[in-house]
């Protein structure tokens, strides 16, 4: 068994592994429902996503504008490449076993959808500056950001090889070579059991290092060197270079990732509507494989 659309077979077998791929994301809202309606649930929603993948391409191949062909014959040897020496590949050349017209037909039909799945997404509308304001305002809690600093670290691990005296005599050894003016970067990069770019941790929240190690950072003042501190790892001490503080970040530095969002927003919804449009005039209906031919695997 199977379905019919627009004329085309498509295998009960593809709904199922397209239920089996589908069922991590969606197990939680199947969790809710009794075993029997899961699973009717989660093949409703498996063929609805194969027959919107047929329709897509099925619409895609009906535009009859020729490809780039240099770009068709690279995308054939991306996608089926020769064994052994990429460089030695003709443009075009598929590896052993693989049919070159098949192989091109599958090509095809993939650049045809990305080159109609572009055109959909650029009929989509730039948010107005009104739009992403609303937005910002809504969403206020999403753009709040924790204070964050931008430290360097000696550390001595405390481990088997370097037991607790060993680890906290060679930091004192790190701390003496500070207090004797050594650059700090030095002495990381010589001292440290995280030896490399002179300590540097770069920019980093509250939050993300472990509590004892924030609680020393986050209250020394840029250019502060700390005490040796103990931490569930070792030995360290830090130094502050720069801090952020925390709270409401200016809109003009989120506003472009609040653009990028509601453009992903009105893409989805120009696919979408695309196809609904497709949906509402295609012909669906269960069928049984052709008896004159084995059943039809499509693969969009």
């Amino acid at each position: 068994m199977g379905l019919l659309i627009n004329g085309e077979f498509v295998d009960d077998s593809l709904i199922r592994q397209e239920a089996a791929a589908l069922r991590p994301r969606v197990q939680e809202e199947l969790d809710a429902l009794d075993p029997i309606a899961a699973q009717m649930q989660l093949w409703e929603w498996a063929q609805d996503a194969v027959v919107e993948r047929i329709l897509l391409r099925q619409a895609a191949l009906a535009d009859a504008e020729p490809l780039d062909e240099d770009l068709v014959q690279r995308t054939i040897s991306q996608m089926f490449p020769l064994a052994g020496d990429p460089e030695s590949c003709e443009p075009g050349a598929t590896r052993a076993g693989v049919d070159p017209v098949e192989a091109r037909s599958e090509v095809e039909a993939r650049l045809r959808i990305d080159r109609l799945l572009e055109r959909l997404f650029a009929s989509a509308p730039r948010p107005k500056t009104k739009e992403v304001e609303a937005f910002y305002k809504k969403h206020r809690d999403h753009f709040r950001r924790p204070p964050q600093a931008h430290a360097s670290h000696i550390v001595k691990n405390v481990t088997q090889a370097s037991d607790e005296p060993a680890a906290l005599e060679a930091i004192q050894k790190a701390q003496e070579a500070l207090r004797a003016g050594r650059p700090f970067a030095e002495v990381a990069d010589e001292l440290s059991d995280c030896a490399g770019q002179g300590g540097m941790l770069g920019w980093f929240p509250r939050g993300q290092m472990v509590d004892e190690f924030d609680e020393v950072v986050f209250n020394l003042a840029p250019g502060q060197l700390s005490p040796v501190f103990r931490t569930e790892f070792g030995y360290h001490i830090a130094t502050l270079h720069d801090r952020k503080p925390g709270g409401l970040v200016p809109l003009d530095d989120v506003r472009p990732e609040i653009e990028e969002e509601l453009m992903r927003a009105r893409r989805e919804e120009v696919v979408t509507g695309f196809l609904e449009s497709l949906r509402a005039k295609a012909e669906v209906k269960k069928a049984k494989a052709p008896a004159t031919a084995p059943a039809q695997q499509t693969a969009p």
